[in-house]
């Protein structure tokens, strides 16, 4: 008997022994993930963005007036109605519009309510974090689908506007009129809808809710779909094309308007202009 007790702790002591070196790679694996692949982290996590903006922005301006590691955190109507300005780890120029308050993204009821916050007109005005020098046309803002997206807070993309998407909006400026139609050209190989807003802004004008507004089964399906707002100009009046559209998994479409822009901001680097 007494062999098999020593048997059977020997066996014990093995398996504990396995046990700890699996713990050990685990840990390791996660310092990995974290120092050597920062970007795999944030995927991982969905509530990544969210985490820096409530537990490191937010408190870093609210208690030392500093908005690090943001670039910019407005609270002067509230955390409620607030938002910080963040600069993206992907490209040069590519900056982030997230609130302060915690809404998953476009297809949150909050971003419909009446009195609802501009976070558009936020993400309009933050362009100047972009590039200096850039016409109207260049800038855009892009926020993606469920299906197109990584991180469950709300985030618009702020950058450049890719050449061949401005140059077809442009040959096709005419074909856009003040309702929801479709594009009558692919941009990045996908079919958009769209429609143009005169107006030098967003101010008190709400792209998600003109959106919603297009269709009941829009409205009912806001997850669905991706909204990408582009400065332009329409007989001489400052305005915005607005473009729209829907995931598609069976082809391939997972409704990212994010893949309009250009993170690299090429246009730059061309056509130095003043912006608008």
């Amino acid at each position: 008997m007494a062999s098999d007790a020593e048997g059977i702790q020997a066996v014990l002591q093995a398996l504990a022994a396995a046990v700890r070196a699996v713990i050990r790679l685990r840990d390791i694996g996660a310092l990995l993930i974290l120092f050597v692949l920062p970007g795999a982290a944030a995927h991982a996590d969905p509530s990544a963005l969210w985490r820096i903006v409530h537990d490191r922005c937010v408190p870093d301006e609210v208690e030392r007036h500093d908005p690090a590691p943001c670039a910019l955190v407005e609270l002067s109507q509230g955390v409620a109605r607030g938002y910080v300005v963040l600069k993206d780890r992907v490209g040069a120029t590519q900056f982030l519009v997230l609130p302060t308050a915690r809404i998953t993204g476009i297809e949150s009821p909050a971003l419909l309510a009446r009195g609802a916050p501009d976070y558009m007109q936020d993400a309009w005005a933050a362009r100047r974090f972009v590039r200096a020098r850039l016409s109207r046309s260049d800038l855009s803002l892009a926020v993606n689908s469920v299906y197109g997206r990584t991180q469950n807070q709300l985030h618009i993309h702020v950058d450049c506007l890719r050449e061949d998407v401005r140059d077809a909006l442009a040959q096709h400026r005419d074909d856009i009129g003040n309702a929801w139609q479709p594009f009558p050209v692919m941009l990045a190989g996908h079919r958009y809808l769209a429609r143009r807003l005169v107006a030098p802004d967003f101010a008190g004008v709400n792209p998600f809710r003109m959106l919603a507004n297009a269709s009941p089964e829009t409205r009912a399906h806001m997850g669905d779909y991706t909204l990408v707002a582009i400065g332009a100009t329409f007989a001489g009046k400052p305005g915005f094309v607005l473009l729209a559209d829907r995931a598609d998994l069976a082809r391939g479409d997972f409704a990212s308007g994010e893949s309009l822009q250009d993170h690299a901001c090429t246009v730059a680097q061309r056509q130095p202009a003043t912006a608008h």
